[in-house]
């Protein structure tokens, strides 16, 4: 078997996802593939795809699938993905899993790892809602994991620190919901294929870390 690491990594906000797409990215090598990266390096470079996707995102509209598959499409042809690749954003939607594999089918290739970081819903609103940051110079603490020396000042630049809208728990309830109602019929399409495996995501990074690469590392 191939030890090519073609792998899509799954986890609501909150779940630690970038963190450990970071670190699977410099254990294995490969580079970490993000949506958004994309879409700005495309838009920048001014090719036709990115001129498509550019006129979208002035607008402040989604960019269509057709546009995102096919920036994606570009992107995997680059030579540092000839060992595989951690895609992070994408695919979002059931559709953007079967254009995926259309692609990935006429290059003889496939996602060989969908790795979902699961973590309780009152844990990640936990995680979430204890966050703060600092209004001068933006240093983030938590209030249970790494709170600051004084409470509600910055140990950086004595600013104040608050708690963002999008760090309120009726936000990111709202945002969790909406995670699980896109993410659901993804989750079951990966598992019909046999590729899903599930992470639980409590402890420190380096133990979720571990618990990752054990699953990446199964033949």
């Amino acid at each position: 078997m191939s030890n090519k690491k073609n792998i899509i990594l799954l986890g609501p906000p909150g779940a630690g996802k970038g963190t450990q797409a970071v670190k699977i990215a410099e254990k294995y090598n490969i580079p970490q593939i993000s949506t958004g990266d994309i879409l700005r390096r495309a838009a920048a470079a001014g090719t036709n795809l990115g001129k498509e996707a550019k006129k979208f995102m002035d607008r402040g509209d989604l960019v269509p699938d057709e546009v995102v598959v096919g920036l994606v499409d570009e992107r995997l042809m680059d030579t540092d993905c000839k060992d595989g690749y951690i895609l992070d954003g994408f695919p979002r939607t059931v559709e953007q899993a079967k254009a995926l594999d259309l692609i990935l089918d006429e290059k003889g290739d496939g996602i060989t790892y969908v790795v979902s970081i699961d973590v309780d819903e009152d844990e990640l609103i936990e995680r979430l809602t204890g966050r703060r940051t600092c209004r001068k110079c933006g240093k983030m603490y938590h209030v249970a994991f790494e709170p600051p020396k004084s409470e509600g000042k910055c140990d950086k630049c004595d600013g104040e620190l608050y708690q963002r809208d999008d760090d309120k728990k009726e936000t990111i309830t709202a945002r969790l919901r909406v995670y699980n109602e896109k993410t659901e019929p993804l989750i079951e399409y990966f598992s019909k294929k046999g590729l899903k495996r599930s992470v639980h995501g409590s402890g420190g990074i380096d133990e979720i870390f571990s618990k990752i690469t054990e699953v990446l590392e199964e033949s």
